[in-house]
């Protein structure tokens, strides 16, 4: 019985650490219906809040016409990060 003890630790550690290779992996690769979502949903809603907030950032540039530090900024928020979630990252990935 004192024997069977380690052993039954040792295989409880070496699943655990498989689980966990195996949890890093489907982590790191999303699957076909992430992707899929991604493509119908998520992309189209990218583009538009792309295209929405070029307008914006079109319809406030005389508001900010002298300052050049506010002007740089309102193109990162409202274009570049949209453009950038849209059409740069992985498919089915939600950074």
């Amino acid at each position: 019985m004192n024997k069977l003890v380690p052993l039954v630790l040792a295989a409880l550690i070496a699943g655990s650490a498989h689980a966990q290779s195996t949890l890093s992996e489907v982590e790191d690769s999303p699957g076909a219906g992430a992707m899929a979502f991604d493509l119908i949903f998520i992309r189209p809603l990218g583009l538009v809040s792309t295209v929405l907030g070029t307008g914006v950032f079109i319809l406030q540039l005389p508001f900010n016409f002298g300052a050049e530090n506010n002007k740089d900024k309102a193109f990162e928020k409202l274009v570049k990060e949209p453009a950038r979630y849209t059409f740069t990252r992985q498919l089915g990935s939600t950074e």
